[in-house]
């Protein structure tokens, strides 16, 4: 997806202000078994095409107002996912600022996720 010059300007401030990991570390949190909360920020539509394994879905628009009731531990690691790693990274920008300490953005996204044919959930 082409984005505008604006959102690729505002996502680049904020990316120096969270944390991104890997698609590897994802799966190695997965594989080890850490205690962890992998979250798709993505649309419901997009949901519903298709999802990392043992994800949930807050999407964009109300995770900021329905984090706390899913995740009220505001220390435990939480991994948000998008599209291609921009969404995701202003939700953690975002939930940073509400206290969450642990906040990672999974760069690439969904579609790095498919480019390297790992599996998906189907609703």
């Amino acid at each position: 997806m082409i984005h505008s010059q604006e959102f690729e300007d505002l996502v680049a401030q904020i990316k120096p202000r969270i944390k991104e990991i890997s698609i590897d570390e994802v799966l190695d949190f997965q594989k080890n078994g850490e205690d962890f909360l992998l979250v798709d920020v993505r649309e419901d539509h997009e949901w519903l095409e298709g999802h990392a394994p043992s994800a949930i879905h807050l999407g964009r628009g109300i995770i900021e107002r329905d984090i706390i009731k899913t995740e009220p531990n505001k220390e435990r690691a939480i991994v948000l996912y998008c599209g291609g790693g921009y969404r995701s990274a202003m939700s953690a920008d975002n939930l940073q600022k509400m206290g969450y300490t642990n906040i990672l953005s999974m760069a690439g996204g969904m579609r790095a996720w498919r480019e390297r044919s790992l599996p998906e959930e189907k609703l």
